[in-house]
């Protein structure tokens, strides 16, 4: 039952993912990646939210594992990364991993902050 609930969850996490990608990407038309950037933070702060809560371990595999995991992507973290190391610009691939992993441990962690406070 739990690898079907992987599963859903995935499968809506995954095209969610690629949406919001595409959408904060066309809004700055950068070649910083944005998107990826975006997607990552707002996972972390609803696997935050989802840490801090009381749910059963179906919950946890439908939204935790499923969604939260197709949702967020280190692997293309990685390659645009990569691409912008390839393209000689290592401030930005630097300020890419480094940002990002920042920035989804405060998300992560703001959301279980927060949830934390609100419930009893």
């Amino acid at each position: 039952m739990s690898v079907l609930l992987v599963a859903l969850g995935a499968a809506v996490g995954a095209p969610l993912r690629y949406l919001a990608d595409r959408a904060v990407q066309a809004r700055f038309g950068s070649a910083f990646p944005w998107g990826t950037l975006t997607v990552n933070v707002v996972g972390s702060l609803v696997l935050g939210v989802l840490v801090a809560l009381p749910v059963t371990p179906a919950i946890n595999a439908l939204l935790g594992t499923g969604f939260c995991g197709a949702f967020t992507t280190w692997s293309t973290l990685s390659y645009e990364t990569l691409r912008l190391a390839q393209a000689g610009r290592r401030l930005p691939a630097l300020t890419n991993t480094l940002g990002s992993v920042a920035a989804g441990l405060a998300a992560a962690s703001a959301g279980y902050a927060l949830t934390q406070a609100l419930t009893p």
